[in-house]
């Protein structure tokens, strides 16, 4: 008899419409409300992704492997799984969620704890969607239980001892991360959208030419990049497509009809996935969802750069004109999710564009500022500049026509809430809401690091040094409305009364921050 081994996860939900993800440990016919798939074979692993149509407003749902029901567990104390087709009020979003490890000393884990409060609380007052802004996974820091799994599963390898590779690694963390009894409730009906950010695949990934050049010498990162990205492929980012997109999208279709093991079939896929030629990459990750008056823009800041020819952007040409067409339309909201924050404490902003200047130069200088950005981390939106003034122009445009721009975001272990004002007065507000870590507090001597960054005199200091260095004036200023914020915590929008909100809560349950969204009336 077929058992499921993860899952089941709700995935994307429409007005009658809803995707369910399950990992089962063989092959099998997996039945969800009523429509039924045949799972896909990936190495030794078995997976599907279960399409639901003429769904009504509230759906309740078991999960049966050739007819027998494996979900929900007997005795299981958490309400009934359900699908909620109603309108989106709430969101709930955060970066950064280490699994736990046997020792542990980074602190209770906030997406946890969210979900066994949320357990308790009436349905209606539950969030409607959850978006997930990166490293779900650690590739290149797992527990010492992973450790020690890896060391059971590999045999006289050159590969780092410390660090996954291949897809049945990945599969293993994901196992991991996302077992947790209260998650796997929370999952299964709460619907979710997710991207990767540099420790899905490896920290740093992607944040310079120089960089992906030394990687790609190392024997094993050509398996890396076809374990990471195939893994991505099968464990979030076909969830993060409604039917329709599924239904043209030429690889899904070939998985479902292959028959056989499609591992091969999607580590070629995603070494394609990796090249870069003319300023392009083949595969666009960043993707849409829409919640009546809401829409959500996700941007792929990581896999999409360019490097290569004394190019630097965080995507393509082609990639940010389907984002810039994409964030205009008719809704009331603009919800843009990149794992890595646009407005930054002012310091830290202009250093980045600084560096960047630095590191294209010849010789030790060069050398001196691409080594400084690898071990400093300086790889967010002004780290690319020409990017960062082409968001702020699409964020300005998107402002004179809504209510709120809010770009979501997560990776620097801290939270914060900023807001943008540009030269002319936009209908709408233009905001950065940062929530991180979920779970992986920093050390405690980096804290005063992220005040000093928002300090007036460290501003005033390093813009003066960017524009000598050549950085081109800002296209609007910005102010911190309330943070740094520490500690895990997730991140919650509020879309049913008067005003929309952000809340901010962490890992206890007590409010950190409440900000208003909207301009006073």
């Amino acid at each position: 008899m077929a058992k499921l081994v993860l899952g089941p996860l709700l995935r994307h939900v429409g007005d009658t419409t809803a995707t369910v993800w399950v990992e089962t440990d063989e092959r099998c016919t997996v039945t969800v409300a009523g429509h039924s798939v045949s799972t896909f074979q990936v190495g030794e692993q078995h997976f599907a992704l279960v399409r639901l149509r003429d769904l009504g407003p509230r759906t309740e749902y078991d999960v049966r492997l050739d007819g027998e029901v494996v979900w929900p567990l007997a005795g299981d104390p958490y309400p009934k799984p359900t699908i909620r087709t109603k309108d989106v009020k709430r969101i709930l979003f955060g970066s950064c969620r280490a699994a736990k490890h046997d020792v542990d000393k980074l602190g209770r884990d906030a997406l946890d704890a969210y979900a066994t409060r949320m357990a308790q609380k009436p349905e209606d007052e539950w969030p409607d969607a959850m978006l997930l802004l990166g490293d779900q996974v650690y590739a290149d820091e797992p527990t010492d239980a992973a450790k020690r799994w890896l060391r059971e599963h590999r045999h006289g390898t050159d590969e780092p001892a410390d660090e996954v590779v291949h897809f049945a690694e990945y599969a293993h963390l994901y196992l991991e991360t996302w077992s947790d009894p209260e998650i796997r409730w929370m999952m299964s009906t709460v619907p979710s959208s997710m991207i990767f950010d540099d420790h899905d695949v490896r920290d740093d990934w992607n944040t310079s030419y120089v960089w992906r050049e030394h990687m790609k010498a190392k024997p094993w990162w050509r398996d890396r990049i076809r374990g990471a990205l195939s893994s991505y492929w099968v464990y979030q980012h076909i969830g993060n497509l409604g039917p329709d997109d599924l239904d043209s999208d030429p690889l899904f279709k070939r998985v479902q009809e292959h028959g056989g093991d499609v591992l091969p079939l999607l580590e070629d896929f995603a070494e394609e996935a990796d090249r870069e030629s003319g300023g392009r990459k083949p595969m666009r990750w960043s993707y849409r969802r829409d919640f009546d008056r809401i829409r959500l823009l996700v941007i792929d800041t990581r896999s999409g750069r360019i490097l290569e020819d004394g190019r630097r952007s965080m995507v393509g040409d082609d990639e940010f004109e389907w984002i810039e067409e994409n964030a205009a339309g008719d809704f009331d909201h603009l919800l843009i999710g990149s794992s890595l924050p646009w407005l930054m404490p002012h310091a830290l902003s202009h250093f980045q564009s600084l560096n960047e200047i630095g590191a294209a130069k010849a010789g030790w200088q060069g050398r001196a500022a691409e080594r400084i950005r690898q071990v400093l981390d300086l790889e967010h939106w002004p780290a690319f500049r020409q990017s960062f003034d082409r968001l702020t122009r699409l964020v300005q445009k998107a402002a004179s026509g809504v209510e709120t721009v809010c770009v979501l975001s997560g990776d620097v272990h801290h939270s914060y809430v900023a807001e943008a004002e540009f030269p002319v007065r936009t209908r709408g507000r233009a905001l950065q809401l940062v929530c991180s870590p979920v779970r992986n507090e920093p050390p405690g001597f980096m804290l005063p690091a992220f005040r000093l960054a928002w300090s007036r005199t460290a501003a005033r200091l390093l813009r003066k040094l960017a524009s000598l260095a050549g950085v081109p004036e800002d296209l609007m200023s910005w102010r911190k409305l309330t943070g740094p914020h520490f500690g895990n915590s997730v991140g919650l929008l509020e879309f049913d009364g008067d005003q929309p909100r952000f809340r901010l809560e962490s890992a206890d349950g007590q409010q950190k921050t409440s900000v208003l969204l909207g301009r006073e009336p």
